[in-house]
């Protein structure tokens, strides 16, 4: 008579299907968002996006008038002789205006402060990407490691139990002591396996504490239904081209080449006219008269004009700066050209690498299948005396195996998921939601 087979039931579906859940089990989008408000590293990139904004304003005032205020007062003792001496004093206030014309330098400057602001946000979505993506393999590989301890759990239970097996039919005469050692021995690994993955599990979620700033984070597992997400549209070159538009490394690197260009027109700059209108008022005020009188005296004085300034020679300095600039284009063309190629590699890694996780998922799940039922008729053969302790155990090993490495092949689906998005550049804090469907409430 076949013996049903308990271990799937009793031990590995209730650790792989249906933890227990900690009353501070968190979802994906909770450690996220309390990532957003720990972690260094996007800290900084936020602190860097604010300063490169107001870096970006100062450019502005190149192109803005400027005003200045100066003011004095002096007192004066003048002794000419045979003349008594006298004092007086003198009071001046003076108020000068300027505003830029024609100067090209400045408003090439001006723009690359625009550029500046664009930048500033391509690399704060950098690094919001690289966040997300950051949490959800900590998130994930917390969870591989917890399933791979389970299934190494459930599969000491399942060589325990054969163990005592083995060593009841030596002792009843019915089996070898090579059972009995077999499964003695295969005990031992398990057993060996078993610390390293307790290990690996306290590691794994140390990194993730360490990521989200809490000290006990619960990363709440998938439901045993989950689906994972397909790849669509399943053309790579529909997500290579949009790459070369959406990917924050590619419109970095296409304002860097702006940047450049504009950089290249503010050093011709150098041999061209600057004109600027300006304007001045003072007023100058002597208190007992000046050198010359002794009267009081007010002196109001304004002016109204344009100044025009052309540089003739510089010493070849902007000659030279512009051949430095030039250069500097050239490499900035070069540098966008090797980010698109890069970019365009890693989306194709990314999306093969995705196609192959959920074929990897579905063979898997077949091998698994087959694995369950190789172990119950090796289990019933050696019930029935035609295979032995070592085949049973082997088809222990082989299921278990299945398992952790099918769980594993689902969480790599769905960062893989993530990462697809975040090379193609439109990976956003709400396509966390779809993951946080499949996660046990």
């Amino acid at each position: 008579m076949t013996r049903s087979n308990p271990l799937l039931t009793r031990c590995v579906l209730p650790l792989l299907l249906n933890l227990p859940l900690a009353a501070s089990a968190q979802n994906l989008v909770d450690l996220v968002t309390a990532a957003q408000g720990y972690d260094a590293t996007y800290r900084s990139a936020k602190a860097q996006f604010d300063a490169n904004l107001a870096k970006a304003e100062q450019a502005r005032a190149g192109i803005l008038p400027t005003a200045g205020l100066a003011a004095s007062a002096s007192a004066t003792n003048q002794e000419v002789l045979p003349s008594p001496s006298r004092t007086y004093g003198t009071q001046s206030i003076g108020l000068s205006v300027s505003q830029p014309l024609y100067r090209p330098a400045n408003w090439a400057g001006y723009e690359q402060g625009l550029k500046s602001i664009t930048l500033a946000q391509a690399q704060l979505t950098q690094a919001e990407q690289d966040l997300l993506v950051r949490v959800s393999q900590a998130y994930f590989d917390v969870l591989s490691a917890s399933d791979t301890l389970a299934v190494i759990q459930a599969q000491k239970t399942a060589v325990s139990e054969q163990l005592a097996a083995a060593k009841r039919n030596f002792e009843v005469g019915t089996a070898t002591i090579t059972d009995t050692r077999d499964a003695q021995a295969r005990f031992d690994l398990v057993v060996a396996q078993q610390l390293a993955a307790e290990n690996d599990v306290l590691v794994k979620s140390l990194a993730l504490n360490q990521l989200v700033g809490t000290s006990n984070a619960q990363p709440k597992p998938l439901k045993a239904n989950a689906t994972l997400p397909a790849v669509t549209p399943l053309d790579v070159n529909h997500w290579v081209t949009q790459s070369q538009n959406t990917n924050p490394s590619v419109q970095q690197a296409t304002i860097a080449l702006d940047v450049a260009r504009l950089e290249v027109n503010k050093a011709e700059a150098g041999h061209k006219p600057t004109v600027d209108l300006v304007g001045s008022y003072s007023a100058v005020n002597n208190v007992g008269g000046s050198s010359t009188s002794a009267a009081d005296s007010r002196i109001n004085v304004g002016s109204f004009g344009v100044n025009f300034t052309m540089p003739l020679f510089a010493g070849f300095a902007v000659q030279n700066r512009v051949k430095e600039t030039l250069s500097l284009e050239n490499k900035a063309v070069s540098d966008l050209e090797n980010a698109k190629r890069s970019v365009a590699q890693g989306t194709r890694a990314a999306f093969y690498g995705l196609q192959s996780g959920l074929a990897q998922v579905a063979a898997l799940q077949a091998a698994e299948s087959s694995s369950q039922s190789a172990l119950e008729a090796n289990q019933l053969g050696y019930q029935v005396g035609v295979k032995i302790n070592i085949d049973v155990l082997n088809s222990q090993s082989q299921l278990f195996d299945t398992k952790a490495k099918l769980a594993k092949a689902r969480y790599d689906v769905l960062v893989g998921n993530l990462k697809l998005r975040q090379v193609v550049g439109t990976l956003q804090a709400e396509d966390l939601q779809a993951i946080n469907q499949q996660l046990q409430n």
